[in-house]
């Protein structure tokens, strides 16, 4: 592709190269850890499901049991497999026998690791096909109806009762929405475990359960069968429990997962050391299960200012591909994120704002970059931030962006009526269908507004990233480097559940799924 901006992308290169170097050192640490979500994760993948009598989700009661007794090194797999092989148990009656207080695990000799894994293979193989068979269907459904051309029109629904989502999301389907978000309900990120079954009591979202996962995909299924067209449906495997979600979502056929490597850390204070291990595992599934995975760049903006800190946000987007493509994802799946956030009391913030969207669809042409709309600067006046959203469409349009979550005129009024997302999309149509092709006649002026902007923020973006490659990942997570933000390395929620792995310690899903597509 040629730079309509004129970009220096040996400074591209520098970035790309730097960022990669971090991934990797990082990668390091992750090799050697594990984390009771990611053993928790493994426990969901080999069949293990449901709550004991006291509500704790099944996949707990047996990683809780781990870590008490000193096993969690070793690793669910390995501890699981070699139960099965002394009890005749399947996985979900050793998590039942555990629970109930009858099986010592402690106790159990130890098998050689062959017989484990080969105990475990019926366990993981029946998972596989599963997952197998819901890529199968997406990719019947879009070999059907075929694929929307453009950018992918995305709503939220977030009422915190699922079934009444469901109404909200078939509604949005029927007037033109492409992706269906589920928001989770507020501090579910925060959550420890993953709660159980349908659920009618969110706040401010709903919460993300496999069941609700469920019904959803079920009810688009049925609505993209009237409509003729396969509508997607995202949710946010980000948190203490990102690869849970993950997995969830791959048996349940998601197709768009909100996924960052450095959110959790940045905005809920999770530990890092726990989110960077967590977010390999995730993306690994993410990646099998031909998920589009979207990064969190956009929130870096509503703490900082967007146009003295736009290099935060390519340096981001650098280090989430990097990251990425460590776990083995295609560039076709890095839904990299970014937003329209600038204050619209500056001059020429549409043009800054134009240059920022077309940079990052020219450093990363392969990804389905995903778009998010003014929220920032939105206020009670609903005739100007339908006015912002339709500068934002623009800018959408213009420079090919892919996921295109819909501004509301009501951002900052209360959540949206479903009036609301009508002409929210109305909106937008309008505006893709008039300007279609327009972004293919401009160009932009050699050292005009647009060019220079591109080209400070790329130059800003790699001189960032070459430092934090000298101070590595978590040093510039502690000085506050993004998002002007602080964290410290021991600090934040849940790195008691980050343990090293032992010299038995094996994980079969990454050794079947890393760098691979599920019927590819």
């Amino acid at each position: 592709m040629e730079s309509k901006l004129g970009l220096n992308f040996d400074l591209v290169n520098e970035a790309r190269q730097s960022a990669a170097h971090v991934a990797a050192d990082t990668q390091r640490f992750i090799d050697l850890h594990t984390t009771v979500t990611v053993e928790r994760t493994v426990c969901r993948l080999l069949g293990i499901d449901g709550v004991n009598d006291m509500d704790v989700p099944m996949p707990n009661v047996v990683v809780d049991y781990l870590s008490a007794n000193a096993l969690l090194p070793q690793g669910a797999a390995w501890v699981i497999g070699n139960a099965i092989l002394e009890t005749g148990l399947d996985p979900q009656g050793v998590a039942e026998a555990i629970d109930r207080g009858e099986l010592d695990l402690c106790k159990l000799p130890a098998h050689d690791e062959a017989e484990v894994r080969k105990a475990l293979q019926p366990y993981v193989e029946a998972t596989m096909a599963r997952i197998n068979r819901n890529v199968a269907a997406r990719n019947e459904y879009l070999g059907r109806f075929g694929d929307k051309q453009g950018p992918y029109l995305y709503i939220i629904v977030a009422t915190g009762n699922i079934y009444e989502d469901i109404i909200q999301a078939k509604a949005g389907a029927k007037q033109g929405a492409d992706i269906i978000a589920v928001i989770r309900t507020t501090g579910q990120s925060l959550l420890d475990y993953v709660p159980y079954g349908a659920t009618t009591e969110g706040f401010g979202g709903t919460y993300a359960t496999q069941e609700n996962f469920r019904l959803m995909r079920a009810a688009l299924d049925e609505v993209g069968e009237e409509q003729h067209r396969y509508i997607r449906l995202c949710n946010y495997c980000s948190g203490l429990c990102m690869p849970e979600i993950a997995a969830m979502g791959a048996l349940e056929r998601l197709d768009v997962m909100l996924n960052d490597a450095l959110y959790g850390i940045l905005f809920r204070d999770i530990n890092m050391q726990r989110t960077i291990v967590d977010q390999y595992f995730s993306r690994i599934i993410n990646g099998y299960a031909g998920v589009i995975i979207n990064t969190g760049e956009d929130n870096y903006l509503t703490t900082d200012d967007a146009i003295t800190s736009a290099h935060t946000v390519l340096a981001s987007q650098f280090l989430n591909e990097a990251f990425a493509k460590c776990a083995g994802m295609r560039e076709e799946q890095m839904g990299l994120g970014h937003a329209f956030e600038m204050d619209p009391a500056v001059e020429n913030t549409f043009l800054y704002e134009l240059a920022q969207a077309q940079m990052a669809r020219e450093i990363f042409p392969n990804a389905p970059l995903k778009y998010m709309p003014p929220t920032k600067y939105m206020t009670g006046n609903i005739f100007r931030g339908h006015i912002q959203d339709a500068l934002f469409n623009m800018v959408t349009i213009l420079t090919n962006q892919k996921l295109h979550l819909l501004g509301m005129m009501t951002e900052a009024i209360h959540t949206p009526f479903m009036s609301d997302r009508a002409l929210s999309i109305e909106n937008a149509q309008y505006i893709f269908r008039t300007m279609k092709d327009l972004g293919g006649e401009l160009t932009f002026k050699e050292g005009g507004i647009i060019r220079t902007r591109a080209n400070e923020v790329l130059t800003k973006a790699t001189e960032l990233l070459k430092e934090i490659e000298n101070l590595g990942l978590f040093t510039t997570l502690e000085r506050g480097i993004f998002a002007d933000v602080k964290r410290p390395k021991d600090g934040g929620k849940g790195l008691n559940g980050v343990v090293i792995k032992d010299e038995c310690y094996f994980n079969p899903f990454i050794e079947i799924m890393k760098g691979k597509v599920a019927n590819e």
